[in-house]
């Protein structure tokens, strides 16, 4: 079978045998997986020189899949052959990830696709949305209360306005100007244009201070002082946490599979209630154009890989 990896600093697809699922594992024929900017970090080297994973010649990419069961291991309970599903290849390690012709994952990374959605666009969701959902769960905000999101219009960010809304939860969303309709729409009940002064101009909106932020744009210290005393800070991404100043709780979101979670995002998703944004679609082949396409920025969506 066809797989990508990352040699050198360049995305190739490689000849590779076919991963059989061992106990509590599935096979998925994969009929879409997701570029995002994890993917692009990977294949340049860069988790591994933060020391996220080791070095090697060769990295394998690819986090989101949705896709096929073809094959189950024993003890698979939870999904079936010909199920259609998505998942999550949160290993850094793995010699196989999700873009390839075929990618076996632990039944707990698992879940039934989104009926009524195609394929492309059910490979949004895993990483994108369980990221949102993690950090909202270390943001521990109660119903009525303020969170900041940056980078709201992004494919995690966006994820978290809708997810925030619906757990009753008042949002202010950074963006660009541009994007103000965008996030409004996502359920966003203030804007903040991102050149903006942050602390400033969210302080004249929610007085005090919110009383959370997801740092989904990687501010990092600049947006802290956009948080009321005592309040919550959350990182997505590692080692850009700020000091936890004024007794704010301050945390960093490592993602992880999850079945359960993966069925509550599938399921929102298929009430209508996340947006699912796809920039564009490419053929595994023609993957390294995808990947340079994300690597200039820009994009309102993810770019999905079609093996």
């Amino acid at each position: 079978m066809r797989a990508l990896v990352a040699q050198d600093g360049a995305v190739r697809i490689v000849d590779a045998a076919e991963p059989e699922p061992g106990p509590g594992q599935v096979r998925i024929r994969v009929e879409a997986a997701a570029v995002n900017p994890v993917d692009l970090a990977t294949a340049a080297g860069v988790l591994a020189d933060n020391r996220l994973m080791p070095h090697h010649e060769t990295y394998a990419l690819g986090w989101d899949v949705a896709g096929v069961v073809d094959r189950a291991g024993p003890g698979v309970t939870g999904v079936r052959p010909g199920e259609r599903v998505i998942g999550l290849s949160d290993r850094l390690t793995d010699p196989l990830k999700a873009q390839a012709d075929l990618v076996v994952l632990d039944e707990t990374a698992v879940a039934p696709a989104p009926a009524g959605v195609a394929a492309p666009e059910a490979s949004t969701l895993p990483l994108n949305a369980l990221t949102a959902l993690q950090a909202l769960d270390l943001a521990g905000l109660a119903e009525g209360e303020t969170l900041l999101v940056t980078g709201a219009a992004g494919g995690v960010g966006g994820y978290l306005v809708e997810l925030a809304v619906a757990r009753g939860l008042r949002v202010a969303a950074v963006a660009a100007p541009g994007d103000e309709a965008l996030v409004r729409g996502f359920g966003a009940e203030w804007f903040v244009p991102r050149d903006a002064d942050l602390a400033a101009a969210v302080r004249a909106v929610v007085p005090g201070g919110v009383h959370g932020l997801v740092d989904a744009a990687v501010v990092g210290l600049p947006a802290l002082d956009a948080v009321r005393n005592g309040g919550a800070f959350v990182a997505v991404t590692a080692g850009q946490a700020p000091v936890p100043l004024r007794g704010i709780r301050v945390s960093t979101v490592f993602i992880r599979a999850d079945a359960a979670q993966l069925r509550e995002v599938a399921k929102l998703a298929e009430a209508g209630r996340l947006s699912l944004r796809v920039a564009g679609t490419y053929p595994l082949d023609r993957a390294a154009e995808a990947y340079e396409r994300l690597r200039k920025g820009g994009l309102r969506g993810r770019l999905v890989l079609l093996p």
